[in-house]
């Protein structure tokens, strides 16, 4: 990955934008804090789920979330908020408005 800082974490660098990643690859730390939370998955899990990774990345990317927990946390609502306001702008889906014509929601 070009254009990336390396950090303190054996395996976790910034891009350019200050995204942090797992060096190596495109898997950011966000992305698997999230799948922790929706899932409720352990590193053994992710590991699983994602073999391209080691379980030393996986855990050098849960100690950089735990050392920048606020940060992180702040920028996934951040994101989130971002996706409800693009959601309500674009109004309902066409299934959506169809299933209310025929009064099924």
């Amino acid at each position: 990955m070009q254009d990336a800082v390396e950090t303190r974490y054996e395996h976790i660098v910034l891009r350019q934008d200050t995204v942090a990643s797992i060096a190596g690859t495109n898997t950011k730390v966000v992305e698997l804090i999230v799948e922790i939370r929706a899932y409720g998955w352990s590193p053994e899990e992710l590991h699983f789920q994602h073999p391209y990774l080691t379980l030393g990345q996986i855990h050098s990317a849960l100690a950089y979330y735990w050392d920048h927990r606020d940060e992180i946390d702040q920028d996934l609502e951040r994101r989130l908020q971002h996706v409800d306001h693009m959601q309500r702008a674009a109004g309902p889906t066409p299934l959506e408005r169809r299933l209310k014509a025929k009064g099924l929601i």
